[in-house]
C-alpha cells in the first residue's frame, strides 16, 4: 500500500474522531471549581465534573463545549510515566467524552498511581462511561 493511502481497516485519527467537540481546561481556577464539585472514583482515574454556570461562558467559548482536563501529579510517578498517563487520558476522553460528555460542563480526569498506565483500555472506556452516569444522575436529597 502507497504511503499516503487510508487504511480501511484503521479508524482515522482520533484528532479528526474529536470534531473539535472537546475544548481544554487550562486556567487553574475551572480545575479547583471541578475539584470542589462533582466527584466519581474509578480504578485507573478519578473523573470530577461541574456545570458551568451561563456567565461563565465567554465569548470565544461557547455554552455548549465540553472542556476537560488532565492531571497527574508527582504521585504517579516520573516524567515520562505521568505523560503516558495524561496520554492516555486524553485518548480516553475523546474517545468517550465526546460521545457521551454532556454540553456546558467541565470534566477533569485525575490520574492513578499505576493503574492509570496498566489498565486495559477498554476497561477505562467503560469505568469513564459509568463515572459520567454516576456523575450525572439526579442527587439525592435528605
Amino acid at each position: 500500500m502507497p504511503p499516503g493511502a487510508a487504511h480501511e481497516d484503521r479508524p482515522p485519527a482520533a484528532s479528526v474522531c474529536a470534531g473539535g467537540a472537546l475544548q481544554v481546561l487550562t486556567k487553574r481556577a475551572d480545575f479547583l471549581a471541578c475539584a470542589r464539585a462533582r466527584k466519581a472514583p474509578a480504578p485507573a482515574f478519578l473523573l470530577q465534573a461541574r456545570r458551568r454556570g451561563p456567565e461563565e461562558a465567554p465569548g470565544a467559548i461557547s455554552a455548549a463545549a465540553i472542556r476537560v482536563g488532565f492531571t497527574a501529579s508527582k504521585k504517579v510517578g516520573n516524567a515520562v510515566a505521568r505523560n503516558r498517563a495524561k496520554r492516555r487520558l486524553r485518548a480516553l476522553a475523546r474517545s468517550v467524552l465526546a460521545a457521551r460528555g454532556c454540553a456546558g460542563w467541565d470534566y477533569v480526569l485525575v490520574a492513578r498511581r499505576d493503574e492509570t498506565v496498566a489498565r486495559g483500555f477498554a476497561a477505562m472506556e467503560t469505568d469513564l462511561a459509568a463515572a459520567l452516569d454516576r456523575v450525572h444522575a439526579p442527587r439525592k436529597t435528605a
